[in-house]
């Protein structure tokens, strides 16, 4: 009998994934340093609530990565990536800034540099990023 090769087939992933989130512990931190580097460079600050296990949360930070963005977000924003465990992890720092909790992750929000939220209504909204497009996830931090 004649056995037939099958080709592999091998999908490129849509989206490059990054695993930026560190210790729970250090928001509260990370989120002081960055409204300090915020308001020295009249930059705005995203509030990255994620995790590691989260498939949205890594592809956002590869895109993030990526030279494109990066070029992008440094002129504008100070970023933050803060980690949600289960989404039992920094809930009182999603509140500190008017966040009800997080629903889905990531959560992505935008606050200038004395803290005040920028984009509330939309901000949960971000636990699609594995399926929006790199021009859509581009305009969206380019045009804030």
């Amino acid at each position: 009998m004649l056995a037939l090769a099958v080709p592999a087939i091998i999908a490129a992933a849509p989206n490059p994934e990054a695993r930026p989130f560190g210790h729970p512990d250090r928001a509260q931190q990370d989120i002081a340093a960055a409204l300090t580097r915020a308001s020295a460079n009249r930059h705005h600050v995203i509030l990255v609530f994620g995790a590691n296990w989260c498939h949205d949360s890594r592809a956002l930070a590869g895109w993030f990565a990526t030279p494109r963005f990066r070029d992008m977000l440094a002129g504008r924003y100070e970023i933050v990536w803060i980690d949600v465990g289960q989404k039992d992890k920094n809930l009182d720092l999603a509140r500190r800034f008017g966040l009800d909790g997080i629903a889905g992750t990531p959560t992505v929000l935008i606050v200038d540099a004395g803290g005040k939220p920028m984009n509330l209504a939309d901000a949960p909204g971000w636990r699609n990023a594995s399926t929006r497009t790199s021009e859509a996830i581009f305009d969206y931090f380019a045009t804030r």
